[in-house]
C-alpha cells in the first residue's frame, strides 16, 4: 500500500513514521513535509503544499496512491476529502460538511445545543459593541474565541472586562486573526482539568484512542499567551473508566448520530477538547476535525496497532470494533519552540545534537527545513522531544535529559510538561 499524509508539522512526522512501520505499507509520502520527515530512511518529501487541493490530487493519481491522510485542518475545511472521492482516491478525512465543527465555533456550539451534548453557555457576535456591552453583564474570567481557523491561537481567556473588552478589539476591529475572528464567541469559563479525547470513525464504528493533555499556554504554570500546544501525555489520569465511558455516551456518540441525522458521515479523527469538573461532569470545549498536536507524538508513541490498515478499513466503512494494541508504558513530549513564538520569530537557525534518539526516545520534527546538510529552524513550534517510560514522571525525565543537549538561538521550552500527572505519581 501506498500512503500520502498531508501536512508539514509535528503531527504529521508523527502519523508518517508510525504509517511507515505497518507491514502493509510499501511507501510513504508526506506533502509537503519537513526536516524530520526529509531525514526518515522509510519516508518521502513532496514539494506541495498542503492546500494545494489540486496539485495533491494530480500526485496521487500519478502516484497511485492507495490511501491518503489529512494532518491539518485547513485542507478538511477546504474539502480536500470531497475532492479527492470524486477523483476516485482514498481520502482519511471528514468531508468540507462534516469539517464545520472545527472550522466554525458557532456552528460547533449550535450542533451541541441541537444534539443535548454538554458544553458552555455562550453567544456570538459580528458587533464589537454589542460583544462589549454583553462582557459588561459577565463574571470573570470569561473566555473570548475567534470563530473561525486560528492555529490554536484565537482563545483568550479573559480574567477582566478590560481583557476581554481588548480581545474583542484584536478580533473584531484590528482584525488580527483575519476572517477567521470576524465573528466570536464569548463564552463561560469552565472551572476544571482539560483532556483530549480523540477517536477514529467511519461514521458507524468508533474505537477511541488513548486519552491525552495538552498543555496550551506558553508559558510554567499554564501561564502566557494561548499557543497550538507546548507538550502532551499519554495517559491522562484524569480520564478515569467512568470519566472514558462517559465522554463516549454524552459526547462521542451523540456528535456521530447527530451529524448522520443531519445527512453528514463522519470519517476521520475526530478530537474532543473535554472539561473535567471537581464531580466529574464533563462538558467539550472544542472540537478538532483531526488528530491534535502536540497530542499525536505521545499517543503514537504508545500505539502498537497498524495505524494504516485501521485508516484503510474506515475509508471502505469495514471498520469493525476492535480493542487498539497500548504500550502499557507512558508518554510525555516536549515542544521546543524558536524565541517570540507565539508571536514573531526568526527562522533559520541551526539545530544542534539531534542524535539521542532511542527506541523509547524520538525526536519529532515541526518547524523544521533539512537544507545543505543541516536540520535548521523553519517555524515556531520547532521540535517536540517524546520518550517513554513506566511513569510519566520517568517519561518526563528522559524527554527533558535528551532536551538539555539540543540547542538553537533563542529556542524555548516549559520545564513542567506533565506536572498535573507528575503530582498525581507522587501523592
Amino acid at each position: 500500500m501506498k500512503v500520502l499524509v498531508i501536512g508539514s508539522g509535528g503531527r504529521e512526522h508523527a502519523l508518517a513514521w508510525k504509517i511507515s512501520k505497518s507491514s502493509q505499507v510499501s511507501s510513504v509520502f508526506v506533502a509537503p513535509g519537513n526536516g524530520g520527515t526529509e531525514i526518515e530512511e522509510a519516508i518521502n518529501n513532496v514539494d506541495i503544499s498542503s492546500n494545494d487541493i489540486e496539485a495533491l490530487i494530480k500526485f496521487a493519481l500519478s502516484q497511485k496512491i492507495d490511501l491518503t491522510i489529512v494532518g491539518p485542518e485547513d485542507p478538511l475545511v477546504e474539502g480536500i476529502t470531497d475532492k479527492f472521492q470524486e477523483s476516485g482516491l482514498l481520502c482519511f478525512g471528514p468531508s468540507k460538511d462534516a469539517a464545520r465543527l472545527e472550522g466554525s465555533k458557532e456552528y460547533m456550539k449550535d450542533f451541541l445545543i441541537r444534539h443535548n451534548i454538554p458544553t458552555a453557555g455562550y453567544k456570538t457576535f459580528t458587533n464589537s459593541d454589542e460583544a462589549i456591552e454583553h462582557v459588561y453583564r459577565q463574571d470573570y474570567p470569561i473566555v473570548i474565541k475567534a470563530d473561525g481557523l486560528a492555529a490554536g491561537k484565537g482563545v483568550t481567556v479573559a480574567l477582566s472586562q478590560a481583557q476581554a473588552i481588548e480581545a474583542i478589539n484584536q478580533s473584531l476591529n484590528s482584525k488580527a486573526f483575519g476572517e477567521a475572528g470576524s465573528k466570536i464567541v464569548v463564552e463561560e469559563f469552565l472551572e476544571g482539568e482539560e483532556a483530549s479525547f480523540i477517536v477514529l470513525t467511519d461514521g458507524d464504528t468508533v474505537i477511541p484512542f488513548a486519552s491525552s493533555q495538552d498543555h496550551k499556554a506558553r508559558d510554567d504554570g499554564d501561564l502566557g499567551p494561548n499557543t497550538g500546544g507546548m507538550g502532551a501525555y499519554s495517559p491522562a489520569p484524569v480520564v478515569t473508566q467512568s470519566i472514558h465511558e462517559k465522554i463516549l455516551k454524552q459526547v462521542i456518540y451523540p456528535t456521530i448520530e447527530g451529524l448522520k441525522a443531519e445527512g453528514s458521515n463522519y470519517c476521520g479523527f475526530l478530537y474532543a477538547g473535554i472539561m473535567v469538573d471537581s464531580d466529574e461532569n464533563i462538558k467539550v470545549l472544542e472540537f478538532n476535525c483531526r488528530f491534535g498536536d502536540p497530542e499525536t507524538q505521545p499517543i503514537m508513541m504508545r500505539l502498537k496497532s497498524d495505524l494504516a490498515d485501521l485508516c484503510f478499513k474506515a475509508c471502505r466503512q469495514e471498520l469493525s470494533d476492535e480493542i487498539l494494541d497500548w504500550d502499557d508504558r507512558k508518554a510525555l513530549g516536549v515542544v521546543m519552540a524558536s524565541g517570540g513564538y507565539p508571536f514573531e520569530y526568526e527562522k533559520g537557525n541551526v539545530i544542534k545534537d539531534l542524535n539521542k534518539e532511542s527506541e523509547d526516545l524520538k525526536i519529532f520534527h515541526a518547524g523544521t527545513i533539512y537544507e545543505d546538510h543541516q536540520i535548521k529552524s523553519n517555524g515556531g513550534r520547532v521540535l517536540c522531544v517524546t520518550a517513554l517510560g513506566q511513569s510519566v514522571s520517568l517519561a518526563q525525565e528522559k524527554a527533558y535529559d535528551a532536551i538539555s543537549d539540543i540547542k538553537w538561538k533563542d529556542c524555548f521550552y516549559r520545564n513542567d510538561i506533565g506536572y498535573r500527572a507528575v503530582k498525581r505519581e507522587k501523592n
